[in-house]
């Protein structure tokens, strides 16, 4: 090979890795990689904010599956990137962070822009580097991606230091053996252990009231023809985490939908009342379980997961099974298919039990022809584009509803916040999906709260005429918030009121993007089919909502699955169903 900079050397790794685009900014310590980047065969996104830059790249690889890249400068460049970074963590998202450091002999003095960025995000990375030597820097970088899209995904961060990036270097490119054989203590487990497999397949055989309860890990793995074969074999319904939306198809008669805080009353009631509830690539979040105590109390537990961290970590479970979600549903399903299914009629009283509830309680909000719900938004938003489009979504209560009323069915379909719950994530991810997925409508469910804390990257949506729409949920509030004071504080709202807006819609023309508006339900549709006909930039829909409408059901926090909240009777009152029997 001949002899090249280091930053070079990063080009031609991330090229000998497949990337084809990067999202970033430049500055002084990563200036050598930009200047190499110039001539690279690589699409160079140019984020005006680094934590938008970082969703962008989470964006991107939620979207496609692959390793989102992003670049920052060191200092304050890199700590921009720390909420990018945990959002990927806390949702096992593969991403390589490369940040410029000041150079080595300056670490340690405080000089400018310095910032121990390792340090920093030891705690929400998979694994980091400091790049210390120039001969370490392509089988670190290689190593980097190795370990963000293998066992348990998860974002990686690469600091290098200037003069690394600047000295010259006859390296040879490290082979995919080599990275291997160079991680000695990492050994992700994809196979799972056939007697617990085994176990796993006679609790099915027995079970009268099971439930599967799938988590984002089903998604990561690419399990989705498994899971709907296991459903398909065994007629056990099915619900998910809001991370695993689209893994099995919503409208198929045993989706149960999602579960927990703002799951459906069918679901929490089936996971309440079930005898065995088999976890597939999920983690019993807080947001899931509630009182833990309560969670599934006449259940055994089969638990599925690739992370052995994961596993009885929240809940104690009767049968775990480490290994990748698709090689062990690959094998349970050929256990099970070793006898006779005719056990599976002795569950048709539970499925009617299920349909019972579905009746009782199915999934609904109170319509109106004079102001808009933000419910009636998400609905025509899926009629228009026939179920076909990826989501993403901000955090808040526009994102519970994006969960709840758009029916989602193939797999990395709706990308969101799950486990940090991230303000600002819905759009710039918009923005990384549409770039990994230009086959598909990508529109961005924002709440106004949300959309304002990374507007600032509407200008990269503009400039590179990528064509994302921002359904604005604007109820002027930061709403969420509002519901829990409204439902929990004696509507004691303390900092929630979105007094000072500015008109979103001069906002967006003032970028060069399109902006819309509805402020009546007989206005919504007509807005979404414009704004779907836009090809070549940004469109923003400013629909003005119902201010204080209420995301229901809901499981108050550290209360059972007996004790959700339906429907309010009135304003700052709700009503409490216990659930029993």
């Amino acid at each position: 090979m001949p002899k090249k900079r280091g930053a070079d050397i990063v080009i031609d790794v991330l090229l000998e890795e497949g990337v084809d685009t990067v999202f970033g900014l430049p500055g002084g310590a990563i200036m050598e990689v930009y200047d190499a980047l110039f001539d690279a065969p690589l699409r160079n996104i140019l984020a005006r904010h680094e934590q938008a830059a970082s969703h962008m790249a989470d964006g991107y690889a939620r979207a496609t599956g692959k390793v989102g890249v992003v670049l920052a400068t060191s200092g304050p460049g890199a700590t921009n990137l720390v909420t990018g970074i945990a959002t990927a963590y806390m949702d096992s998202v593969p991403m390589v962070a490369i940040t410029g450091q000041v150079p080595t002999h300056y670490i340690g003095t405080d000089a400018f822009q310095e910032a121990d960025v390792v340090g920093i995000t030891r705690p929400i990375t998979k694994h980091n580097f400091l790049v210390t030597d120039i001969k370490d820097l392509a089988l670190i970088l290689r190593q980097a991606f190795y370990i963000a899209r293998t066992g348990r995904p998860g974002p990686v961060l690469v600091d290098i230091p200037k003069d690394i990036t600047q000295q010259i270097y006859d390296y040879k490119m490290p082979t995919d053996k080599d990275v291997e054989a160079s991680l000695p203590g990492y050994k992700p487990h994809y196979e799972g252990n056939p007697s617990q497999i085994k176990k796993a397949a006679e609790l099915i055989r027995k079970a009268k009231r099971p439930v599967l309860y799938v988590g984002g890990g089903a998604v990561l793995s690419g399990a989705s023809e498994e899971i709907k074969e296991l459903v398909e074999l065994t007629k056990i319904p099915l619900t998910t985490t809001n991370m695993a939306k689209g893994v099995f198809d919503e409208e198929h008669p045993l989706a149960l939908h999602m579960l927990g805080m703002h799951g459906t009353y069918y679901a929490n009631m089936s996971v309440y009342h079930s005898d065995l509830l088999i976890a597939v690539g999920a983690r019993f979040d807080d947001r899931v379980t509630g009182k833990i105590q309560e969670f599934a109390p006449e259940a055994k537990i089969i638990h599925i997961d690739i992370d052995p961290a994961s596993i009885s970590k929240n809940i104690t479970v009767d049968v775990p099974i480490v290994g990748d979600v698709k090689l062990v549903l690959q094998k349970l399903i050929k256990e099970l298919k070793k006898k006779p299914i005719e056990w599976v009629k002795a569950r048709e009283q539970w499925l009617k039990q299920i349909e019972k509830w579905k009746e009782k309680h199915p999934l609904t909000y109170q319509k109106s022809d004079k102001v808009i719900k933000p419910q009636y938004v998400i609905e025509e938003i899926y009629k228009a584009t026939k179920g076909e489009a990826i989501i993403t979504a901000g955090v808040g209560q526009h994102q519970m509803w994006a969960a709840m009323f758009y029916k989602y069915k193939f797999p990395r379909q709706f990308l969101n916040s799950g486990g940090l719950g991230t303000m600002g994530y819905g759009f710039p991810a918009a923005v990384g999906a549409k770039l990994g997925r230009p086959d598909k409508k990508v529109i961005a469910i924002e709440g106004d709260g949300s959309f304002i804390m990374n507007v600032q990257d509407l200008i990269t949506a503009v400039q590179y005429r990528i064509p994302v729409i921002i359904a604005l949920i604007n109820n002027s509030f930061l709403g969420m918030v509002r519901q829990w004071q409204q439902l929990f504080y004696d509507s004691r709202y303390s900092s929630v009121c979105l007094a000072t807006q500015p008109d979103f819609v001069k906002l967006a023309e003032s970028f060069g993007a399109v902006g819309l508006r509805a402020t009546k339900p007989s206005e919504v549709s007509k807005v979404i089919n414009e704004a779907l006909k836009v090809d070549d930039r940004p469109v923003l829909i400013d629909f003005v909502v119902d201010r204080e409408e209420n995301v229901l059901p809901m499981v108050p926090a550290g209360k059972s699955y007996r004790e959700m909240i339906l429907s309010p009777k009135q304003k700052g009152e709700a009503e409490t169903m216990y659930l029993v029997g």
